[in-house]
């Protein structure tokens, strides 16, 4: 049975609860991952030009269809533009080029992956001068979105929104355009709840996906001494108590949140595992033991990119 429960998004659209996440999944997996998540009934893959992956995606969605198992408008497909295209013209394109590798016509949701931007330097993700130093531009996030509206108009991306913003960046968009964003994707897991945060987000019409929910141990920046999320001993009690895993119980404490989840695994077992959060509830006892874990301890802030202009962790961030 396909996992459908879902939220609604301020256009209307319907977004599952569940989503399986590819940050990491190596190009000669991704596809196998992929077909063994929409055979677990999976419907929503999110992934990101960034994650250099998305053809194996495509190759997956592209197989189940000619099976039957699913139709396009089944799976809801999230993509995201890199901080290398932000200029107007580089949107749209970047956005096709996204679009052939999944070998669809559109995306159900289109993502401004960071606020910042960075110059175009071929295909590199991350360019650098002969310093070493990061090629950002002064491209103003305000515009790149407006770019996004368009391409949204198009019918290009049926929904458009944001990964990685703040409180204060939102509020800008909120301000000066014209199509609110359907979703802020941000890290949120038991050790980061961000609970004011979402709840701003929420307030004002934008859903909230979690990304790293389980809290990303296998990050590749990670350090020996960094906490690690799933072996929280008040966790695994609440888990024990209910007889299921720590992740189940760290991706329900989010859905309960009306939080959107995107865990991501190579694996068959936990691929099947992470679904199984819709057979159970967390009490409200529950609920408060776990939120009570929160450390704001962020694994994925991108740190190395914190002298860009609009980095969004910045403390008391103003423009």
């Amino acid at each position: 049975m396909p996992y459908t429960e879902s939220l609604t998004l301020n256009s209307g659209a319907s977004m599952p609860l569940l989503g399986f996440g590819t940050w990491q999944t190596p190009k000669d997996e991704i596809r196998r991952c992929v077909e063994m998540a929409i055979d677990e009934g999976y419907r929503h893959i999110d992934g990101a030009w960034v994650y250099q992956n998305e053809e194996g995606i495509g190759e997956a969605v592209e197989a189940k269809i000619k099976e039957g198992k699913i139709k396009r408008e089944d799976v809801f497909i999230t993509s995201k533009l890199w901080s290398t295209f932000h200029e107007a013209a580089d949107v749209r394109e970047s956005l096709l080029e996204t679009l052939g590798f999944l070998k669809t016509d559109y995306v159900d949701l289109y993502l401004m992956h960071w606020p910042w931007s960075m110059k175009k330097v071929g295909k590199e993700i991350l360019p650098k001068d002969e310093n070493g130093k990061f090629l950002y531009t002064d491209v103003d996030y305000v515009d790149a979105w407006k770019a996004m509206e368009a391409i949204h108009k198009e019918g290009l991306a049926k929904n458009i929104g944001v990964s990685n913003f703040n409180e204060f960046q939102v509020s800008r968009l909120l301000k000066e355009c014209s199509v609110i964003p359907a979703v802020n994707q941000i890290e949120v897991h038991p050790y980061l709840a961000d609970t004011k945060k979402i709840e701003f987000f929420q307030s004002k019409g934008i859903a909230v996906t979690a990304y790293s929910p389980l809290g990303s141990a296998q990050r590749p920046w990670g350090k020996p001494e960094d906490p690690v999320v799933l072996d929280d001993p008040t966790l695994n009690a609440v888990a024990k108590k209910l007889g299921k895993s720590a992740a189940q119980v760290a991706l329900r404490f989010q859905i309960q949140r009306n939080i959107i989840v995107i865990p991501k695994s190579v694996k068959a077992h936990r691929i099947k595992e992470n679904a199984q959060v819709f057979d159970f509830n967390l009490s409200e006892e529950d609920m408060k033991t776990i939120a009570g874990l929160d450390r704001n301890w962020r694994a994925c802030g991108m740190d190395i990119t914190n002298d860009a202009k609009y980095w969004p962790f910045r403390s008391n961030y103003s423009e």
